[in-house]
């Protein structure tokens, strides 16, 4: 699936007002930190890695930001490949294509 067919699919599920921006970043930031306690439980305090809640907790993550670029007219696609290129400058010694 290509990132921008992702995004207008998952832009179906989108509900909200003028106040949907604010929704998306708080949204974004509390999924954000769901993924950010499963990393710590496991890697402090022991716990078994679960690779599926993992998976849709970083769905989640996905979600809310091709809907924060999707509100802003932003193509997901566009924000992979700049994040891309952007790395391949940083690390040139670690280009591969």
């Amino acid at each position: 699936m290509e990132f921008n067919e992702y995004q207008k699919l998952a832009n179906r599920t989108l509900y909200g007002n003028e106040q949907v921006l604010t929704n998306l970043a708080l949204g974004l930031a509390s999924e954000s930190g769901e993924v950010v306690d499963i990393v710590k439980k496991y890697t402090f305090q022991g716990h078994q890695l679960d690779e599926q809640v993992l998976t849709k907790k970083i769905g989640d993550v996905l979600w809310y930001l091709s809907q924060i670029a999707e509100w802003n007219n932003v193509d997901f696609e566009k924000v992979a490949q700049e994040n891309i290129e952007k790395l391949k400058e940083r690390y040139p010694e670690r280009h591969a294509e």
